[in-house]
C-alpha cells in the first residue's frame, strides 16, 4: 500500500514517515513541497492516502488539495492535512476543501494510525474475538457497551466547546477512538479521529453517529453469525 508523505521541511518529512511506517507495513513514498507532490500525481501516481503540510511554498497543501478534488482519477483519494495550526477557522477551511482528516504537529503516532486503519476493511466479528480471546457474548457485551458511550457522547458533546472545554471533549473522543480501534471498527475510529483534531458541533455529531453506525453493523453481523 503506497503512502505519499509531502512536507517542505526534510526533519517533519522524515519524522511523519518514520511514524507511518511504524504504523505497519508501507511502501512510502516522500514530496518535497505541493509542486513536487502533483508532478508525481500528474505522473501517474496512486497512492492509497496522502498526508500533506498545509503551509509550503510553490504550491500549499491547502492548494493541492483543492487541485486533487478537481482531478476526476484523484477526487476520491484520502488527503489528510499536517500543520502545527489547531485553530478552529483553519481547520474549518480543511474540512470545507474535502480533507479526509487533519493531524496537528508534533505528530503522535495515534493521530496516524486511525487514517492509515481506515483503508482496511472492518473486522469481521469472528476476527475480532479472535483477536481479543473471547467468545461472541462477550463481543456482544463490549459492542453493546460502546454503543453506550457513544449515546452518552452524542448528548453531551452536542454543541461546539468552549475554549475551555476543547481539551475534555478531545480526550474523551481519544477514548472513544481507542475503543473502535480495539474492536477492529475503522471507519469509525477514523471519522472520531478527525473530530478530535477538529471538536466542532457538526463534526463531533457526524462522526459520532458514523461510529454508531458501524457498532450496529457490526451486532448485526455478529447476530447473523450467531444464528447461523
Amino acid at each position: 500500500m503506497k503512502v505519499l508523505v509531502v512536507d517542505d521541511d526534510v526533519v517533519s518529512r522524515m519524522m511523519l514517515m518514520h511514524l507511518v511506517d511504524s504504523c505497519g507495513s508501507y511502501e512510502i513514498l516522500e514530496a518535497e513541497d505541493g509542486a513536487d507532490a502533483w508532478r508525481q500525481l500528474e505522473a501517474g501516481l496512486r497512492p492509497a492516502i496522502v498526508f500533506c503540510d498545509l503551509r509550503m511554498p510553490h504550491l500549499s497543501g491547502t492548494d493541492l488539495l483543492a487541485r486533487v478534488r478537481a482531478h476526476p482519477e484523484l477526487a476520491q483519494l484520502p488527503f489528510v492535512l499536517v500543520s502545527a495550526a489547531n485553530d478552529g477557522a483553519t481547520m474549518g477551511e480543511a474540512e470545507a476543501l474535502g480533507a479526509t482528516g487533519y493531524v496537528v504537529k508534533p505528530f503522535r503516532i495515534e493521530g496516524l494510525r486511525p487514517h492509515l486503519m481506515a483503508l482496511e476493511p472492518d473486522e469481521a466479528p469472528a476476527v475480532t474475538a479472535q483477536r481479543l480471546g473471547i467468545d461472541a457474548a462477550r463481543l456482544a457485551l463490549y459492542l453493546g457497551g460502546l454503543e453506550r458511550q457513544l449515546l452518552d457522547a452524542a448528548g453531551t458533546l452536542d454543541a461546539a466547546p468552549a475554549a475551555g472545554d476543547t481539551a475534555a471533549a478531545g480526550a474523551r473522543l481519544r477514548r472513544l477512538r481507542d475503543g473502535c480501534v480495539t474492536l477492529g471498527l475503522h471507519s469509525a475510529a477514523t471519522a472520531l479521529a478527525r473530530a478530535e483534531a477538529a471538536p466542532q458541533g457538526s463534526l463531533v455529531l457526524h462522526a459520532l453517529d458514523a461510529a454508531r453506525a458501524a457498532v450496529a453493523a457490526q451486532a448485526a453481523l455478529l447476530g447473523r453469525g450467531n444464528a447461523s
